[in-house]
């Protein structure tokens, strides 16, 4: 007879339970919990206050100094991150940044992973109810997707290097189109679709988003929900994105009407967003845009004068927060 635990679950199956949890926790982490934090420290060469603070800005909770929870990996790259303030390569103001930054944008691509993981053991429950399918799905598909995302990475990292290298202004603080195109009527319509519409309509956009800013070498900052901000080093480029997007979204009855705006000029960028009076600037122009339009501002009309392609013309001053009296374009085709 299975003896039973406080839960009403059988001995056996919580060890079977605890089991599988250990064997997935070690292809997540890197190997089994065997250290505390200050074993870490210590294995690492690295002081525990230091330790404790990078975890804190990779946006983990707190560990007790007798908690278990570390692993060789652990180890290893607080050796890395101690490694690189040793050698003079950053500060340690840029460190801690660095580390929330990539805290930051690699927990929401967890989070996101997770749920499509998720999403898709719902339609296979043979592999959901084995403890034994599920194990060997994490210890085979953990180490491919860790290979792509590392290509993606290199890849992505060519191509602003080659940027980088192929002008002399500062990369933090270059001139640049800023854009933002915003979904029209968005919160209302949230009232009236179930959960898996939401879903899907965003899927669209975000794809369109992306195939369009990428077809026109500009680089998407963040999708905000309904909205999609965007870099693109190349003015003409910019307003190809935002007429396009424009077009298309008019043309897809399944995704509603778009808006958007458009700045050009000096921003700050740092640690993958954008900052700067530019920016503000174009997220204004969206909010005061017509459903189907772009507004542009007068720099961006100035680096498009002269082509042949576009249409601009001239709107009455407006009152946004930020600027009194705004001077808007309205962007066309020719």
């Amino acid at each position: 007879m299975v003896a039973s635990t406080p839960d009403g679950t059988g001995a056996s199956g919580k060890d079977e339970r605890n089991g599988l949890q250990e064997r997935v926790a070690a292809v997540l982490l890197g190997g089994e919990r065997k250290y505390t934090r200050l074993e870490v420290a210590e294995r690492a060469g690295v002081s525990p206050d230091r330790t404790a603070m990078l975890w804190r800005a990779l946006g983990f909770a707190g560990a007790a100094d007798d908690d278990v929870v570390f692993t060789d990996a652990d180890v290893e790259a607080a050796q890395i991150a101690n490694g690189f303030l040793e050698s003079g390569l950053i500060d340690e103001k840029t460190d801690t940044a660095m580390t929330r930054a990539l805290g930051h944008h690699l927990s929401r691509l967890a989070e996101w992973q997770v749920q499509l993981v998720t999403s898709w053991l719902e339609q296979r429950p043979d592999v959901a109810e084995s403890e034994e399918q599920f194990a060997q799905l994490v210890e085979a598909s953990v180490p491919a997707i860790e290979r792509l995302q590392n290509y993606v990475w290199r890849r992505h990292l060519a191509a602003f290097s080659g940027r980088a290298l192929a002008t002399d202004a500062q990369l933090e603080t270059r001139s640049q189109a800023v854009g933002f195109v915003d979904m029209v009527g968005y919160t209302r319509m949230t009232r009236r679709v179930d959960r898996d519409q939401l879903s899907t309509l965003l899927e669209r956009f975000e794809g369109l988003a992306t195939s369009v800013i990428a077809e026109h070498h500009g680089h998407i900052v963040k999708m905000i929900g309904d909205e999609v901000l965007f870099v693109c080093d190349s003015p003409v480029e910019a307003a190809e994105i935002a007429l396009t997007l424009t077009e298309q979204t008019e043309a897809d009855e399944d995704i509603p009407e778009v808006r958007a705006g458009l700045a050009y000029g000096r921003i700050l960028s740092r640690f993958g967003d954008v900052y700067g009076s530019v920016v503000n600037l174009a997220a204004r122009l969206t909010s005061a845009a017509r459903p189907g339009t772009v507004l542009v501002d007068k720099e961006l009309a100035d680096a498009l004068s002269g082509r042949e392609e576009f249409a601009l013309r001239s709107k009455r001053p407006i009152s946004v927060r930020g600027y009194k009296r705004l001077k808007p374009m309205v962007l066309r085709r020719a």
